[in-house]
């Protein structure tokens, strides 16, 4: 079932949201972090989001602009805010529909129902993989930290993509080697120790220092 990220401040307007929408079987959390709510974004994965305007530290834009550099799922705004200005705004800022409160709950899932036909009709599931505000992305092939972006190389990707979802553990060098073994080329000691290097370097340049940790003569660690 479809998985649907709520960002709204106004607890018993999110959670009667909540509550409706898992009565129709969607899988449904309520942002709780809105210094980060690209955090939460990223470690649930969803395939649609309610999105309010008015909002503490950032407003919905902000957070709209962000989802949109690493993800094009469906998201809806949901605002008291509803003059033509804020509707053109919440548009141009990347948004998919803007629905005015206070709402009826079955127009609004009408609209959710709606625009999750619509999505995954045609477009496939985005695959995320977030520690410590850094955003892997399968299906581009990047990083994102705080707002920028940087390509990775197949290998690079493979051996950052291993060492998040292991995050907490040590990675020996041959698991890694292991892994990039699965593509067509083949990886040899040092090929492994100048990809990490490299790997390294890039997530410095976006500002992520420290992320990798060498266990020696063992293998890495991302803490």
């Amino acid at each position: 079932m479809y998985r649907i990220l709520i960002v709204e401040d106004d607890m018993t307007i999110a959670y009667a949201v909540k509550k409706h929408m898992e009565g129709w079987g969607y899988e449904v959390i309520c942002a709780e972090n809105f210094k980060n709510v690209l955090a939460d974004f990223a470690a649930f994965s969803p395939q649609l989001v309610l999105m309010d305007i008015s909002l503490p530290f950032f407003n919905g834009y902000h957070w709209c602009s962000q989802i949109r550099q690493i993800s094009q799922v469906p998201i809806i705004f949901i605002s008291s805010a509803a003059d033509n200005m804020n509707i053109v705004m919440a548009v141009n800022m990347g948004g998919d529909d803007f629905v005015a409160k206070p709402f009826d709950l079955n127009v609004l899932m009408a609209k959710v129902q709606a625009m999750l036909r619509r999505s995954y009709d045609f477009a496939g599931q985005t695959n995320l993989c977030e520690h410590r505000g850094v955003i892997l992305n399968a299906s581009d092939v990047t990083v994102v930290y705080e707002g920028m972006k940087v390509e990775l190389t197949k290998n690079e990707f493979k051996i950052l993509q291993v060492l998040m979802e292991q995050k907490g553990h040590v990675v020996s060098r041959d698991k890694l080697m292991i892994k990039l073994w699965e593509s067509d080329s083949y990886v040899d000691d040092n090929t492994l120790t100048v990809n990490v290097a490299r790997l390294r370097k890039k997530l410095e340049e976006t500002g992520i220092a420290d992320f990798i940790t060498t266990k020696k003569g063992i293998g890495y660690i991302i803490e």
